[in-house]
């Protein structure tokens, strides 16, 4: 962490003392408050901040209550008694959701706030004094990290670390559904009539079929920018034709807390018909020998090779896959909106296609 240092020479900078802080509507540690806010001062350098050694001797001898002590005509007569140029004095108050911080700048000698500045945040225990810090920055005209100021005031901001400070892990669960695009042998077995070992399936020359399923994800690391996450997707396809497909995919990802942008990866398992055969290069797979022979011996007899490849007259089987996904998803809200594009390579071919569906924040609150 960075150190403020200030120089032990005359100053000519305008004295100023922090004698209490209102935090009546939201419970905080008094002392440590007004030591932050002491120690803010001091970064800020524009003023020449009572020690607080100083400022308890004074009120001792002069018996001085500093406590309590918020109103325009209190502040006036303690700064006073303290001989001190300005007086800062603050608030923070639950309001609903919100929590509001405020500070003043008093100028003794006139009696008038010649500063002040007040905020909403959203209402996130233990992010106290990063709030204090943005109010105190917009009062002396310095900057905030935008990225702190949006993760503590707006509801629309991706779940982090800042606005979800007791949740180690995040759900967020819910359907999703899309379609698949086959292509090379794949695509073939698809839309081939059921004799040729194909399910006469999907939209004209188009090897496509709907998905639906249903999303379960864990955020298991979330800090900074990006979240990581685990997602475990069960998948049916080919129900608007007809066909049970069940596969289901066990994915590892990173999103982006800023812009919503995520890629995952992980092994894919479809339950699939495959069938041990030759290919008699007229475009047929043949699985049973027709000349009486095995088919092994029917195969080399006419140079063919026996493989295993994916059709409707087969066996069912788990076959396996790797697959790849990028994506991004949209706030609305609480709603999420994820889309994403996938694609899983595979000898027979490739199978691609386009995800999309809703989900809302589900907390899972971590005990000892």
């Amino acid at each position: 962490m960075g150190a403020t240092v200030s120089n032990a020479q005359e100053s000519v900078k305008p004295s100023i003392a922090v004698i209490d802080f209102d935090s009546r509507a939201h419970a905080m540690n008094q002392q440590q408050v007004i030591q932050f806010i002491s120690n803010e001062l001091i970064r800020v350098g524009q003023y020449e901040v009572m020690d607080k050694y100083d400022l308890e001797y004074l009120a001792k001898k002069d018996t001085i209550k500093l406590s309590g002590c918020f109103a325009k005509a209190c502040l006036q007569e303690v700064g006073k008694k303290l001989k001190v140029k300005k007086l800062i004095t603050g608030s923070i108050a639950e309001l609903g959701t919100s929590l509001a911080v405020t500070f003043r700048v008093l100028d003794v000698e006139k009696g008038v706030f010649e500063k002040m500045s007040t905020r909403e945040f959203l209402l996130i225990q233990g992010n106290e004094f990063p709030m204090l810090r943005i109010v105190l920055n917009e009062m002396f005209g310095l900057p905030n990290d935008q990225d702190v100021v949006n993760k503590l005031t707006k509801k629309s901001e991706l779940d982090n670390s800042i606005n979800n400070p007791y949740e180690l892990r995040l759900q967020n669960d819910g359907p999703r559904m899309g379609l698949v695009f086959l292509t090379g042998y794949g695509a073939n077995v698809l839309t081939n009539p059921e004799v040729k070992g194909g399910y006469a399936g999907g939209y004209g020359n188009v090897a496509t079929m709907f998905q639906f399923g249903y999303q379960f994800e864990k955020q298991y690391l979330n800090e900074g920018n990006f979240q990581a996450l685990f997602e475990f997707v069960p998948m049916i396809t080919g129900l608007d034709q007809g066909r049970f497909i069940p596969s289901i995919n066990f994915l590892n990802g990173i999103r982006n807390n800023m812009n919503g942008w995520e890629f995952a990866f992980g092994p894919n398992f479809s339950l699939s018909k495959y069938a041990t055969g030759y290919d008699d290069g007229k475009g047929n797979f043949i699985i049973e020998p027709t000349t009486g022979k095995s088919l092994v011996d029917e195969a080399k007899a006419n140079n063919k090779t026996v493989i295993e490849l994916p059709d409707s007259r087969g066996s069912t089987q788990i076959s396996t896959g790797f697959l790849f996904a990028l994506g991004k998803t949209f706030r609305s809200g609480k709603l999420n909106l994820p889309v994403n594009l996938f694609f899983i390579p595979s000898t027979t071919g490739l199978r691609y296609g386009i995800s999309v569906g809703w989900n809302g924040k589900a907390r899972e609150v971590l005990r000892d």
